[in-house]
């Protein structure tokens, strides 16, 4: 009897055991809808945060937490969702069936946008968590899409050349107008290939070759124009290049017969100069020789005039000299004494110091007699003023 109460106390354990964690699981799920502690959002996500059902923000990356009734934080990617979707049924506006394959890229509203994740969460939440729902709703818009652009076009312009540029802008904007209304944006759209039936890409050959032949007809004729130019440029410039030979040639002797030209009017111009020249010297030869002249008349006259005057000035002075010897004469005659005076002054200053005098009597010839021993003088003539009597 005591071997089951043994074996029922480990069971008892495990029953309280699995009892207690079961109620702290209800108690933490129940729990976690009223606090979020260090929820991350990432670079390449946008967080939303509800609080009762209800978004409370939108948020960058970070961490965040909070408490509250009924909070909970949502993550929406920003990474890029890839599609590629292809129909091989579309009908061109000329009744030509061709396929085409178009791929791109999804994004989900941004934290710039988070207007748009307000007002589209309730409807479109789904999409903005989940990429296959976000790329299978955005595959269906393009299938729309293409049939439009496909539709509107003629074959030409739906494959070849640069209509198929312009088939991808209108892919591009259609299905960017469908995905606006779920605030979803779609860009690098592309269409990489282009789905041709058989007969259809037989008729597309065709098409190109007999293109190609007129393409290669028309580059013929341009070509053959072309080479016609050619010959007649080639033609043309000989012709130029001889009109501008001969030209050159009549330039060159126009110029050779002007600078001839100019050399006769510039001798021409030295000998008039050098002529003016040497009847400017002769002139002023001749005006020098005419000056010199004048020079000589007009010396000889002044010098005549000169000789005149000099002439009357020694007649005036002999006159004077006269008129004093005349007067002093008429005083000699009348006065004998001053004569005498006279004449032995006179005789007094024509001796000098070593003259000698000899009176003789009147009628007689006078003796020289030379000085020597016992000879006396009889005057003194050296002292000045004496009065010598006969």
């Amino acid at each position: 009897m005591q071997s089951p109460r043994r074996l029922n106390i480990p069971t008892r354990a495990v029953i309280t055991g699995l009892s207690v964690f079961v109620l702290l699981l209800v108690v933490f799920s129940f729990a976690s809808n009223f606090f979020y502690f260090f929820e991350r959002v990432d670079e390449d996500e946008v967080g939303v945060q509800f609080i009762s059902g209800r978004i409370k923000n939108v948020v960058g990356p970070g961490i965040y937490s909070d408490v509250g009734l009924f909070v909970e934080m949502r993550r929406v990617s920003s990474q890029a969702v890839a599609f590629s979707v292809s129909d091989a049924e579309l009908i061109t506006r000329d009744k030509q069936r061709i396929g085409l394959v178009v791929t791109g890229d999804i994004f989900r509203p941004r934290l710039e946008q988070s207007d748009l994740l307000h007002s589209l969460w309730g409807e479109y939440s789904a999409l903005y968590q989940n990429d296959d729902a976000a790329r299978l709703r955005i595959e269906d818009r393009a299938r729309q899409a293409m049939k439009v652009c496909v539709g509107n076009r003629g074959f030409d312009d739906a494959v070849i050349g640069t209509g198929r540029d312009e088939l991808r802008e209108c892919i591009d904007d259609e299905l960017n107008k469908l995905a606006e209304n779920y605030g979803l944006t779609v860009e690098n759209v592309a269409v990489p290939e282009v789905i041709l039936s058989p007969e259809v890409q037989a008729r597309l050959d065709e098409i190109v070759q007999s293109r190609l032949q007129t393409e290669k007809a028309a580059q013929d004729k341009l070509k053959a124009q072309a080479e016609a130019a050619a010959e007649q440029a080639r033609q043309e410039g000989e012709i130029r290049v001889a009109q501008s030979r001969i030209q050159e040639e009549s330039r060159q002797q126009k110029t050779l017969a002007e600078l001839e030209e100019e050399k006769i009017v510039a001798q021409r111009a030295v000998i008039e100069a050098e002529r003016a020249n040497e009847l400017a010297r002769v002139e002023a030869e001749q005006a020098i020789i005419v000056a010199e002249k004048d020079n000589a008349l007009l010396a000889a006259q002044r010098d005549l005039e000169i000789e005149s005057a000099l002439a009357l000035a020694a007649a005036e002075r002999a006159k004077a000299e006269v008129a004093v010897q005349m007067a002093l004469a008429e005083i000699l005659a009348s006065s004998p004494g001053l004569l005498q005076l006279q004449i032995a002054q006179t005789n007094a200053s024509a001796l000098s110091a070593s003259d000698k005098i000899i009176f003789t009597p009147e009628g007689t010839t006078p003796t020289v007699v030379l000085p020597g021993p016992g000879v006396t003088p009889m005057i003194d003539i050296a002292k000045e003023g004496t009065a010598v009597q006969p």
